[in-house]
Order: structure tokens, then sequence, then C-alpha cells
């Protein structure tokens, strides 16, 4: 396994969880911390043993966003590199093939917001909040949230946070669906927890063709023609055999799996 300076990547019971691990600022990233997050998801998308990927932060916060001491300095060429380095986080969790839950544990700023965003179920802390926050320091949501914010709760809602920069509360979040639940501070970790738990004990194929179908974009024609495929391979999983069975027989499934 690989040595993280600034993520702690743990597997265990079927999950990979991915903590950013830099509590004194919040857990705001610079680029050494986003070459580890992207690894530690690489890694958790190869390992045979990982069903599902918990986000969350070490301490008080999720993520604050880009370290703002690395920030004002750099070129357009430079900053334009390091914005695609960012946005592969995104990239990872949203259209990797395993489901993500973020277990968001405190404030999650700017890019921190989209790192939530882009996972595919979340559970909120009741002190946490989600916050867009690329205009009130003069830039554009280019990390993602332009594109993940209105797909989730609207157009509307999303000019409305983009636009305004205002925090989208647990209150706010749980109303617009935007989060699964919202718990104590204590216990987010291990709802999000049980949650990819949940997740994990679904035929993996299914599940994971489940997530890829997903798109609010497509066309129906498309979506049908996608679904053909995906079924056909779930159809061919031996999970999928197991689960009916135990379905027949008034059991658990039984997915013979290492965990």
């Amino acid at each position: 396994m690989a040595a993280y300076d600034y993520v702690d990547y743990a597997v265990a019971n079927g999950l990979a969880e991915v903590t950013l691990d830099r509590p004194d600022v919040l857990n705001a990233f610079h680029e050494p911390m986003i070459e580890e997050i992207v690894a530690a998801l690489d890694a958790a998308q190869d390992d045979h043993r990982v069903y599902a990927i918990v986000l969350t932060g070490r301490g008080r916060g999720f993520c604050s966003g880009a370290d703002v001491s690395d920030m004002g300095d750099e070129r357009s060429m430079a900053a334009s590199t390091r914005l695609w380095k960012v946005q592969n986080v995104v990239r990872r969790l949203y259209f990797g093939r395993k489901p993500s839950v973020a277990a968001i544990n405190g404030p999650a700023l700017g890019a921190g917001s989209d790192f939530a965003l882009a996972c595919d179920l979340r559970v909120m802390a009741e002190s946490a909040f989600l916050r867009e926050q690329f205009v009130n320091i003069g830039l554009v949501p280019g990390d993602g949230g332009g594109w993940l914010l209105p797909r989730l709760v609207g157009e509307a809602k999303a000019k409305e946070f983009l636009l305004t920069g205002r925090d989208i509360t647990p209150e706010a979040a749980e109303e617009l669906g935007l989060v699964v639940d919202v718990v104590e501070d204590d216990a987010v970790v291990d709802a999000a927890r049980e949650l990819a738990w949940e997740l994990r004990d679904k035929p993996k194929t299914a599940l994971r063709n489940t997530k890829a179908l997903v798109d609010a974009t497509q066309s129906y024609e498309d979506y049908a023609g996608a679904a053909i495929v995906a079924q056909e391979e779930a159809t061919d999983d031996p999970e999928h055999t197991e689960a009916v069975t135990a379905l027949r027989e008034g059991r658990e499934p039984d997915y013979d799996r290492e965990y």
C-alpha cells in the first residue's frame, strides 16, 4: 500500500475510507495532497476487496478547499494545470465504477463542497455546511460545482447558491434531497459507513452498472441502449443468480466475497 502524508487511506470490511488529513487548516489542500487523494481513489477502484468508498475529513472540517497560501502567485497556465488536477478528484468520484459516500463532518467549502457533491450519496453533520464560495473570492466554480449542483438540485436553486456564495445548511441540504441524513457531529462517519455497507451488500455488477446508467442529460433512447448492455452484464454475474436464489429460498444472499 502506498504511503500517504496528507490522506489516511484504510480498507476494512469491504470499504475504503479516504480521510483528508490536514486538520490544522480544515483539510485545505495543496498540490501534493490532491495527488494523494487521486492516488487513494485509484487504489480503491483497483482493489477487489473494496465495494464502496467513504470520503471524510479529519477534525472539525470536511475540506475548506484550496489552501489560500498557495493562491495568487501562479500564472494562468500553471493555474490551469492545477485546476485540472483538482478536477481529477471529481472525475474519480463521479465517474468511478464503485459507489461513494461523503461523510460531511464539518465545513465543505469551494472544491471541498464539490468533492462532497461528486460522491453518490452524502451524510451530513449538524454543524456542517456546504458553500460554493468561488464568487466570494473572485473565481468561478471550476472544480465541478457549476456542473454538479444543477444536476442535484435543479438550475434555479443551483444558481442561488453558486451566484450568491450562500451556505447550504444541513436543513436546506436535507430539504433539497442533497443528503440522505443529517446526524449528530460525532455520528456522521458511522452513519456514512452504515450507508456504504448497505451499498456493499448489493450485487456488485448491478450496483456499479446502475450508477453508470444515471445521467440526467442523456436521451431515453441512449439510456435504453446502454441499459441493455448493462443488464446483460448484470445477468451474467453469479451474484445475480445467488440473489434470486436467496430470494426464492427466503434467506440472505451469500456472495462469497473476500473483504
